[in-house]
């Protein structure tokens, strides 16, 4: 309609402008029932233009009263969508506030209203239900919802969270492996059934879920090779105690797929290096940790690199353990690793260059600790003690040293490899489930001497610990053990024997 008038507008305007160039009025009859009309041609064109606009003007007036029953059913509708949008943002606000009432109220009304969105106000009725403490009522919702395709992994993840609400997890865990197995991805689905697999120690079963995962991109690739490598050192971990020969070696394989699998995970390249190491392979399990301090240095790596020869003087190890420091030397473990050096060998003024990169304004109990013991080794008593004060309220972290009593590093039971496969899968963290725990089987403050004593070694058993050195009330200098000394460090009063740990450490360092 618009363009018709628009083109009859400009017709107009032409035959106009075409009259009054050539300077000639025209003249133009209208003869219509008996009635005549003359005029010039420029006035009937204006007079065919006024009534085109007052024609068109007309035909829109009657167009518009018309439509005015469908234009009021529009208004009524975009009424209800406004209101019922309206009343499903307040009820998911009110579900997640805990107001079960007014959620309830609300889901109430946005079912009634919210014509054009039934899945928001199935899945609003139930987070109602749920906020008001019905569970039946939640189930039934969800149940609904598994009617809908495009509402059916909603209400089945509702389902799950319900059963585990109220106890029944085998339900949980069959609405879980209905998810699992629908085409649409779902990672809290794999997630929850891998939990239930970790839970009961089934690795294998696990690493099956985390091969299914990744085919159907339900985990990145980096989460699967973390969750894989952590898998296989837990079942290297059971194959190890073993007593079939068969067993070791597949505990080896296992391990060394580990370390293939994410090089730098501390329990995987520990566990292959003790293992290689019992067959007599210390060569490629050095090289194994090296790779690993590289790119993540862990404490324990230091641990089991530190034993992979037990047969050499005290400045030959601390020159080894001082090469691997060398292949990270930034890392923070790195530096801790260099401080100790240092104070075994004597060099008091290395040990607090090494000690001086690390965070001491905010110190750890570890960091306090180790400064503790440098200031002792300085004759610096009134700073050790200050520093011991400061370790007893400082925050603590794990002591990597103690993961295992009977002399197997992370030689974990199931619930804690669980926990360690979960996070470091997630995160790539490495945790400490027993330090987590407030598990602790050591002192909870650190100690002054300046000197590891021996005690079981990190991957292979030797005889013979030594004592530790007490803390006297007010001690006087003592300096800690030079290098290619041997001999036991002295003590004033009878010595002690130390608790079985699983590897040599300063006794400072928690």
């Amino acid at each position: 309609m618009i363009r018709i008038l628009a083109a009859v507008v400009v017709i107009v305007a032409a035959g106009v402008a075409a009259v009054a160039l050539t300077g000639d009025a025209g003249h133009a009859n209208l003869i219509w029932l008996g009635w005549r009309i003359d005029m010039t041609a420029a006035a009937a064109m204006l007079t065919l233009l006024l009534g085109t606009l007052g024609g068109a003007l007309l035909w829109r007036g009657l167009i518009w009263v018309l439509e005015a029953p469908a234009r009021s059913a529009r208004l009524r509708i975009e009424q209800r969508r406004r209101q019922g949008a309206e009343a499903l943002a307040k009820g998911f606000l009110a579900a997640v506030a805990g107001d079960g009432l007014e959620a309830r109220r609300l889901a109430l009304k946005a079912a009634d209203l919210a014509d054009d969105s039934p899945a928001l106000a199935r899945l609003l009725a139930a987070q109602a239900a749920e906020a008001s403490g019905d569970r039946a009522g939640a189930r039934t919702a969800y149940n609904a919802m598994l009617g809908f395709p495009e509402m059916r992994l909603a209400g089945l993840r509702g389902l799950m969270v319900t059963a585990l609400a109220e106890g029944d997890k085998s339900a949980a865990l069959a609405h879980a492996r209905t998810a699992n197995s629908l085409p649409r991805t779902a990672p809290w689905a794999w997630r929850a059934l891998l939990e239930d697999r970790l839970e009961a120690g089934d690795w294998k079963a696990a690493l099956d879920l985390v091969a299914s995962a990744l085919d159907r991109k339900a985990v990145s690739p980096l989460v699967a090779e973390r969750a894989r490598a952590a898998l296989l050192a837990a079942q290297a971990a059971g194959l190890e105690s073993s007593p079939e020969p068969d067993h070791h070696a597949l505990a080896l394989d296992y391990a060394l797929q580990a370390v293939k699998q994410q090089p730098g995970f501390a329990p995987g390249v520990v566990m292959a290096a003790r293992l290689l190491a019992f067959e007599g392979k210390a060569g490629r399990a050095g090289s194994i940790i090296e790779q690993a301090w590289k790119s993540h240095p862990h404490p324990a790596l230091w641990l089991a690199y530190r034993d992979l020869r037990t047969q050499e003087t005290k400045p030959a190890r601390a020159a080894r353990l001082a090469a691997l420091a060398a292949l990270n030397p930034t890392a923070r473990e790195s530096r801790f690793l260099q401080a100790e050096l240092s104070l075994i060998g004597g060099d008091v003024a290395a040990a607090r260059v090494a000690a001086s990169k690390l965070d001491t304004a905010a110190p750890t109990a570890r960091v306090a600790g180790l400064m503790a013991r440098i200031a002792y080794a300085a004759n610096a008593n009134d700073e050790a003690r200050a520093w011991t004060m400061r370790a007893a309220g400082a925050p603590q972290e794990p002591d990597w040293s103690d993961l295992d009593p009977e002399g197997h590093a992370f030689a974990y039971g199931v619930r804690d490899w669980a926990r360690l496969v979960a996070t470091y899968a997630e995160t790539g963290e490495m945790v400490h489930p027993r330090f987590e725990r407030g598990d602790r089987t050591l002192s909870e403050l650190p100690q002054l001497p300046a000197a590891y004593s021996d005690s079981a070694p990190f991957i292979r058993a030797v005889a013979g610990p030594a004592a530790a050195i007490p803390i006297p009330d007010d001690p006087g200098p003592q300096p800690g053990p030079m290098p290619g000394d041997d001999s036991e460090p002295l003590s004033t009063q009878s010595p002690r024997q130390p608790r079985r740990r699983l590897a040599s450490r300063p006794r400072a360092a928690k």
